[in-house]
């Protein structure tokens, strides 16, 4: 991992997902040797867990049997004939999802997700779908988390999912992340400031796209190493609301959920302080958006990109973590 080009990574988001846009639209490349199934079943780990969550929720709810399951659990289903496994890893290499992954081996219907075509995964797999993500110079997982997304709903729409024009949604976010990108110097500043608090970060996003939370919420941990927790907006109220009343409570809120007023009620006069991604609350010190915002897609593909580059704001000002260090410190006295 080389943290100081995770900037590199970011810049380069746009120019991918117009790629992708190419792609989708020509029908995707890999998908048409899939063979029939009556079940689905997504492994993964990490950012590729959250992509395949977010894709196989709206798919269940398009009437397609799916599954997404942690390569890590021992408790996966038996191999059948009509079970279709996919194995999500940028690298091919994750040791869990190869794992998961050999208990299917052989059967005919173990496809790889992976940017890495020659990778051990694609190796034992029946079928290879290749994340055309290029190269993450930094090592850190922002263009595979959206490419993973998209490769997955594309998938799934094989089998009955519906996503809308995919290929069109891959351009709106390359427009949208071009946009936060470009106007990053107006609003990180502030955004930065806010969210920095002493008692960490917390990311609010709709069930929809709780990926955003999840992925957000990573890119705060794994970037400049400082804590950070993602909830799903509604369940904030029974999991999380609690925090806010005992810590210096920093909130950054992915919009678009129906209980978002709900979780806004029991923060403010707590004395949170709230910064609103893809829409705009009166309670929040800044609101941050951009073009697209009103698709639930094209947000999920373009949102991360505000906790991405707030944790690169903070690597960048901090590159030895002395923060973290100091915190860890003071609460060893």
């Amino acid at each position: 991992m080389d943290t100081s080009r995770f900037i590199e990574d970011l810049q380069q988001v746009p120019d991918y997902l117009d790629r992708m846009d190419g792609l989708l639209e020509g029908g995707y490349p890999g998908l048409a040797e899939l063979p029939p199934a009556g079940r689905i079943l997504i492994l993964g780990m990490g950012s590729s867990a959250y992509a395949a969550a977010t894709a196989a929720r709206k798919a269940r709810a398009d009437g397609v049997n799916v599954q997404v399951e942690l390569a890590s659990t021992a408790l996966l289903p038996a191999p059948a004939p009509d079970l279709l496994v996919v194995a999500v890893s940028a690298t091919g290499t994750s040791v869990e999802v190869l794992a998961a992954a050999e208990r299917y081996r052989g059967t005919g219907g173990l496809v790889a997700v992976t940017n890495k075509p020659g990778s051990p995964l694609a190796a034992m797999a029946d079928y290879t779908v290749e994340m055309n993500a290029g190269e993450e110079v930094s090592g850190i997982s922002c263009r595979n988390f959206r490419h993973s997304l998209l490769v997955i709903a594309a998938l799934l729409e094989r089998y009955g999912a519906s996503y809308g024009v995919l290929g069109e949604s891959a351009g709106r976010a390359a427009e949208g992340s071009r946009a936060l990108l470009g106007t990053s110097g107006e609003w990180l500043p502030a955004v930065s400031e806010i969210l920095q608090g002493p008692d960490g970060t917390f990311l609010l996003a709709p069930a929809e796209r709780f990926s955003s939370a999840g992925q957000g919420s990573l890119m705060i941990r794994e970037v400049p190493r400082r804590p950070a927790y993602g909830s799903e907006t509604g369940d904030w109220s029974h999991v999380d609301v609690y925090l806010s009343k005992t810590l210096d409570y920093r909130a950054l809120v992915f919009a678009g959920s129906q209980w978002d007023q709900q979780a806004l009620d029991w923060m403010v006069p707590r004395g949170a302080q709230i910064v609103a991604v893809g829409g705009g609350f009166p309670e929040a010190a800044v609101s941050v958006t951009y073009p697209g915002q009103e698709q639930w897609l094209v947000s999920a593909l373009v949102e991360t990109m505000v906790p991405e580059l707030v944790a690169w704001d903070w690597y960048a000002k901090d590159p030895e973590f002395s923060w973290s260090a100091r915190v860890a410190a003071e609460a060893a006295r």
